[in-house]
């Protein structure tokens, strides 16, 4: 099998994950687009295909790459979690991304740091009891180590200014696997924060903690566990 290069910089987006008044967090994803352009570079445009496939109400996508050494087509399959704005089109390009991750493009966005921005760095706004940013954040660097783990990057805003960055070092497994459990911790309350329309600063001020980061596993499966029996705010 091919070898799959690893994300640059310019690949990787970024969108806020949580926000509080003390700052916002920031989580960091590939589109679709990158998975195409990775999949027409490493095995040709001729030789992957993706297939849609629904299975009770979810929608997975497959991938296919072919290998010439074994004279097969590869397959791996994923499920996609449905958009906020077009459902089926978020089912779909959520699965293949999901899909294309199996197969190796993007696994190590999963090495990232925490990532978070201080309210001093950003322009937090109010509406209401609901808290938000006009402000835009993009990946200007980033560097891997040799078991294609991030080891240092930096995001500056929309005027160029850096707004985060961390050190080019060694990193520690202990340090990845738990930088990969608070990034999924952030990912899944923000999702649950979306849909109820529950402001992050309650359920922060609920449990007496500042940050989803300074959550213990306990007190983070308990709001889990609250968020996931509220309704949603469209229902």
């Amino acid at each position: 099998m091919k070898q799959i290069r690893l994300l640059r910089h310019d690949e990787i987006e970024c969108r806020v994950g949580t926000i509080s008044e003390k700052g916002l967090s920031l989580l960091l994803y590939k589109d679709a687009r990158a998975d195409m352009k990775i999949l027409d570079e490493t095995f040709g445009c001729m030789n992957w295909q993706r297939s849609h496939q629904l299975i009770g109400n979810s929608l997975y996508c497959t991938v296919s790459v072919w290998d010439d050494d074994k004279k097969q087509w590869i397959s791996k399959m994923d499920v996609g979690t449905e958009s906020y704005t077009e459902k089926e089109k978020g089912q779909a390009s959520d699965s293949f991304k999901r899909a294309c991750v199996s197969i190796g493009i993007g696994r190590e966005l999963y090495t990232a740091p925490f990532i978070w921005v201080a309210a001093n760095k950003v322009n937090i706004q109010h509406k209401g009891d609901k808290l938000f940013t006009y402000d835009k954040f993009k990946l200007s660097d980033i560097n891997y180590n040799e078991n294609r783990e991030i080891i240092g990057l930096a995001i500056v805003n929309q005027n160029g200014d850096v707004v985060y960055s961390s050190p080019e070092k060694t990193t520690q497994k202990s340090k990845v696997m738990q930088n990969n459990n608070i990034y999924e911790k952030a990912n899944a309350i923000n999702k649950e924060l979306i849909r109820t329309g529950v402001a992050l600063d309650t359920v922060l001020n609920r449990y007496g903690v500042s940050s989803i980061d300074d959550m213990s596993d306990d007190t983070y499966k308990s709001a889990m566990n609250s968020l996931r029996k509220t309704k949603g705010k469209n229902t």
